[in-house]
């Protein structure tokens, strides 16, 4: 593990601090452990590049209905999964509570091979790109170093609204 960065956080993260972290929460957050991070730094965060894991059990609620006897993970969530992994990405020099982060689109999206209960999903996410607002990322889930899903990722990131009601 290693970093340039000053997280003020101590790695590995587990879902409890992630919750601190990311706007997600049961039985929407797809990540169980932050693992690691490296490379970029706070002015550009090309090359930055993040590892998390996903543990799934039979007791995740998509798999009660998707499907009834053949458990499978949706395509989508091990998508989710990965978007999330890059929101770590990006929150790094945006500790800042002030930021809100979007995935505004996903490209090259490819689903290689099922994901099912008892799999451990190795989610790793890079910077490809980094325009400030606007970030590109690749993202790659692996289950026993198999690729499960791969995508590109466009991302923007947003101050958020400071109305006061």
């Amino acid at each position: 593990m290693s970093t340039e960065i000053n997280l003020d956080l101590e790695l590995p993260v587990f879902s409890s601090q992630l919750e601190k972290i990311l706007p997600h929460r049961y039985p929407f957050l797809l990540i169980d452990r932050w693992l690691e991070v490296s490379g970029g730094s706070v002015e550009n965060r090309t090359g930055r590049k993040v590892k998390a894991l996903k543990n799934l059990t039979n007791n995740e609620a998509f798999f009660q209905g998707h499907f009834p006897g053949n458990p499978i993970m949706p395509g989508v969530l091990s998508l989710e999964a990965l978007a999330q992994t890059s929101a770590l990405c990006a929150y790094i020099p945006l500790a800042d509570k002030n930021y809100e982060f979007y995935i505004v689109s996903a490209d090259k999206v490819r689903f290689r091979r099922q994901i099912v209960p008892g799999d451990q999903l190795e989610l790793e996410v890079e910077v490809l790109k980094d325009r400030k607002r606007m970030i590109l990322f690749q993202g790659k889930a692996f289950v026993d170093g198999e690729l499960a899903t791969e995508a590109q990722f466009m991302a923007q990131v947003l101050v958020k609204d400071k109305k006061v009601n």
